[in-house]
Formats: C-alpha cells, sequence, structure tokens
C-alpha cells in the first residue's frame, strides 16, 4: 500500500482535496442511511414502544459514539503527521499505540454503558412502556463497543495514512450487513430493537473483521501481529493530547443540543415534532461540512508533517467553499419551500404551521456551521485541538444553552426566533475563529517546517 502514501501532500491540491474527501462523504452518507433503516424497520414492524427505545437508545449510542470518533480523529491527525514526515516507524508506532489503546477504551466504556445505562436513560426521561426494551438495546450496543471502536480505530489509522477508500469499502460492507440482519432479527425472528442493536453490532464486526483480513493479505505497513499491538506511552500521551480535546467538545455539543429538544418538547408536540424533523436535516445538510473537516483534519496533519503549511491553508479554503456550496443547496430549499421538506416526515398541517418559521430561521445555521466545521477540522489537523475544544465548549455551555433558556422562556410560542439560536451561536463561533485562523497564518506567514517539534506532537 505504499504508493498510497503522501499523496495528500503531493500534486494538484484541489484533486488531492476531492479524492480524498468524496469517499469520507459516501462513507458518512451509509453510516447515516443504515441508522435511519433501524428506525425505519423497527417502525414497520414493531410498537410505538420499540421505535421510542430505538430512538431513546440511539440518543446514548450517539453519546458514545461522538466521544470515540473524537479520540479517532486524534490517532488520524497523529498517524498523518508522521506519515507527512516520512517517519514510517513513529507511523507504526502510532498504529500499534492507536489500535492497542481502542480496545481498553472499549472494555471501559462497555463497563460504564452497562453500568450506568439506567440512571442515563431516566434522566433522559424515557418513556416506562419502552425503558425495558430501551435498556435491552443499549446493553446489547454496550456489549460490541469493541467492534465499534475497532472499526472507527481502523478506519482513523486507514485516513492518517492518506488512504480514504478502503474505509468506505469497510462501512459499505457493514451497511448492508446491518440492512439485512435488521428484517432477519425484527420482522422473522421478533426480536424488537433489541434486533436492530444485534444487527448493528454483528455489522461493525463484520466490517472490522473484513478490514483487517484484507489489510494483511495487502501487506499494510503494520502487520496485525500479536507482538505488534503494543502501548508506547510517550506516543498515547501524544495522542491523548490530541484526541481527548476533540472528544471533549464533541461531547459538549452534543449536550447542548440534547438540552434544546429537552426545552422543545416542553414547548408542546408541534414544537417536538418539528425539532425532530428538523434534526433529521442537519445530519444530512451538515455531512458534506463534516466530511471535509475530517477530511482537512487528515490533509493538514500530512502537510504540516511535510513542512508544507501553506498547501494545507489552499486545502481550507477549497473545501470550505465545497461546503458552503452543498449547505447553500439545503438553504435554499428551507427558504423556498419549507413545506415540502417537514411534508417528507410529516403531513399534519400543525407541525407544517409550526415548522415553517423554524426551518426559515435555523437554516441558515447551515451555513454558519460550514465555516466553522471546515476552520476546526483545519485546526485540529495542526493538533491546536485544546483551542478547539475551548471554542466549541463556550459556544456549547455559554452561548447554545443560555440563549435556547432565554428563547424559550420568553418567546415559546415563536418557534422562528427559537430557530435563529443555532446560526446566531454557529455566527459567532465562526467569526472568532475565522480571526484566529487569520491570525496565525499572519504570525507565521513564512513558515516552512511543521508547528511543533516531532518529541512534541
Amino acid at each position: 500500500m505504499d504508493e498510497r502514501t503522501n499523496r495528500l501532500t503531493q500534486g494538484s491540491v484541489l484533486k488531492a482535496l476531492v479524492t480524498f474527501t468524496l469517499p469520507f462523504l459516501l462513507a458518512n452518507i451509509l453510516q447515516s442511511l443504515y441508522g435511519a433503516v433501524d428506525l425505519f424497520v423497527v417502525g414497520q414492524y414493531c410498537s410505538a414502544e420499540s421505535v421510542a427505545a430505538v430512538s431513546t437508545g440511539t440518543q446514548v449510542t450517539q453519546i458514545i459514539t461522538s466521544l470515540v470518533t473524537g479520540l479517532t480523529l486524534g490517532g488520524t491527525i497523529l498517524i498523518g503527521r508522521y506519515t507527512g514526515m516520512e517517519r514510517w516507524d513513529k507511523v507504526k508506532e502510532a498504529i500499534g499505540t492507536t489500535l492497542t489503546l481502542f480496545f481498553f477504551v472499549a472494555l471501559l466504556l462497555t463497563a460504564l454503558m452497562l453500568l450506568f445505562e439506567a440512571p442515563l436513560l431516566r434522566l433522559l426521561n424515557t418513556p416506562a412502556a419502552s425503558f425495558d426494551e430501551t435498556m435491552k438495546y443499549v446493553a446489547i450496543c454496550a456489549w460490541g463497543n469493541v467492534f465499534i471502536c475497532g472499526y472507527n480505530a481502523l478506519s482513523a489509522v486507514l485516513r492518517g495514512y492518506g488512504d480514504s477508500v478502503r474505509p468506505l469499502c469497510f462501512v459499505g460492507a457493514a451497511c448492508v450487513v446491518n440492512i439485512v440482519l435488521d428484517f432477519v432479527f425484527v420482522k422473522y425472528v421478533g426480536l424488537g430493537a433489541g434486533g436492530t442493536a444485534l444487527a448493528t453490532v454483528i455489522a461493525q464486526g463484520v466490517s472490522m473483521v473484513i478490514g483487517v483480513v484484507y489489510l494483511k493479505k495487502h501487506r499494510f505497513l503494520f502487520d496485525f501481529k500479536r507482538a505488534s499491538f503494543r502501548v508506547s506511552w510517550p506516543m498515547a500521551r501524544r495522542l491523548a493530547r490530541i484526541g481527548v480535546p476533540i472528544s471533549f467538545q464533541e461531547l459538549m455539543v452534543r449536550i447542548s443540543f440534547l438540552y434544546l429538544a429537552a426545552v422543545m418538547n416542553g414547548c408542546g408536540v408541534y414544537a417536538a415534532a418539528v425539532v425532530g424533523i428538523g434534526s433529521k436535516y442537519d445530519v444530512f445538510s451538515m455531512l458534506s461540512a463534516t466530511s471535509i473537516a475530517n477530511a482537512l483534519a487528515a490533509i493538514t496533519a500530512q502537510n504540516m508533517g511535510a513542512g508544507k503549511p501553506q498547501r494545507a491553508r489552499r486545502s481550507l479554503w477549497y473545501g470550505m467553499a465545497f461546503a458552503l456550496a452543498a449547505a447553500f443547496a439545503f438553504w435554499t430549499w428551507a427558504q423556498v419551500s419549507p413545506e415540502t421538506m417537514i411534508g417528507v416526515f410529516s403531513d399534519d398541517a400543525g407541525v407544517i404551521a409550526a415548522g415553517v418559521p423554524f426551518f426559515q430561521a435555523c437554516s441558515y445555521d447551515y451555513i454558519m456551521v460550514a465555516f466553522v466545521f471546515c476552520l476546526n477540522g483545519y485546526l485540529n489537523g495542526r493538533s491546536k485541538t485544546v483551542w478547539t475544544m475551548v471554542s466549541c465548549t463556550f459556544g456549547a455551555l455559554c452561548l447554545r444553552i443560555p440563549l435556547v433558556w432565554l428563547a424559550a422562556r420568553y418567546f415559546a410560542q415563536d418557534l422562528g426566533i427559537l430557530g435563529t439560536v443555532a446560526p446566531v451561536v454557529s455566527g459567532i463561533m465562526a467569526l472568532y475563529t475565522m480571526v484566529y485562523v487569520l491570525w496565525e497564518g499572519r504570525r507565521n506567514p513564512g513558515e516552512k517546517a511543521p508547528v511543533e517539534k516531532i518529541s512534541e506532537i
């Protein structure tokens, strides 16, 4: 696989960005789709209690997924930096440390989920009728954390190495297995919400095994032998310095949006329905920005490692342009015909009436987050993860939560005003993050080498 290394640091910047980001985007789309299929299958063949169990259980697993993906992005950045430096001994050491650590992270997360799932579900006001089934859903997902962490860690390694195609193939396999097993376990075996959880765990396990077998057969840089799975503690500290802040910021953002959902639930059934529908569009409208941001982290890491900071900055501007183009399409739809957006999920006249002002207001967030995500992806690739953690935590805890509370307290019946909170917060974050990036560029205009010394990465 050596022919793939350093392709992010050579040739056309635009071509490198597109060819690396497109598989990233397709993989995220597939993951979003098979997550939606879980809910669809349960909705078709099970009771409302099972649907509620999957919906609530997914909120818990999304918190875990946010923690894991934040940590794995740290692995992508670290491996990308050493790949850019062409320090293959360090690349192998970073891969071994990443994969080994994530095995123990998976065990820890499993224990925590099993110990605290009941209190957490009570905190989320899980309906009594679906409580036991939600417990079952979360417990099955917890036992599958080894596979979930393994798949994400393997994908992070490959993306840091400059390969986004093989992770797409692996998630494609998981998608097919997950959809088939959803129907088998739910429709034919009758396992309900637990069946969708079991299907997801098995699919992730199959994906991980396929990935390991494929890479071993094709002589990947890391040999996957037992002796190679060991932790280098200096490398582990570097991984933690990069990955933990990203993981923490993901957690804070997730908590702030859970708070938004809880507040809107208290504003009535129409408001709750509108926010639920809006969250589905948030996922798809922001997929491009999310994918480009994660791709920028890897591209920036490799180019900074190779001593090509100007190339990393050009990747940022190209990436931002693509993310804005995709966001603009969803924004236009929301401005011109919000009724049709809402109508895809509900034809209730009350929901549509309540949702129109909310969608027209909150759709500006699609544009604002394109700036925020891309800028943060670039900064993460430069190992400025503490800065992005502080930025995102400030946005979540000091801006979004207080503004949601104020809007709900004084304008509870005006969903248009409630809908402005997200774009206002993202706009403020985009402004100060852009100022920081431009200031950094002027501070180091002639930067010729990596920002950090190799011992400090």
